[in-house]
């Protein structure tokens, strides 16, 4: 259990004395924001070549996948309306 939950009351939290937890001015937040940022870019990895060209090659196909299946579904839907409504496609001038 938490600690609120097991508490059991409604009244809010004492504040904390703790500097580091008081309310920080505008600047001091956008400066720990980009530290955070800085700090978070640190951690990325960077893929090989190997692994990029696999990554490549995998969103490729399933670009092409997801576009036959719309294709498809495009072509069931037009002859699906054409069949109910009884029109043969474009219009004759």
């Amino acid at each position: 259990m938490t600690e609120t939950a097991a508490s059991g009351s409604d009244r809010p939290a004492k504040k904390s004395s703790n500097p580091r937890e008081r309310k920080l001015g505008f600047f001091a937040r956008i400066a720990l924001f980009i530290r955070q940022v800085i700090a978070e870019l640190r951690k990325v990895v960077t893929p090989t070549r190997p692994e990029l060209i696999n990554f490549t090659i995998v969103v490729l196909v399933f670009v092409i996948m997801m576009m036959a299946i719309t294709a498809v579904l495009d072509l069931a839907f037009g002859w699906g309306i054409g069949v109910i409504f009884g029109s043969t496609g474009f219009t004759e001038s």
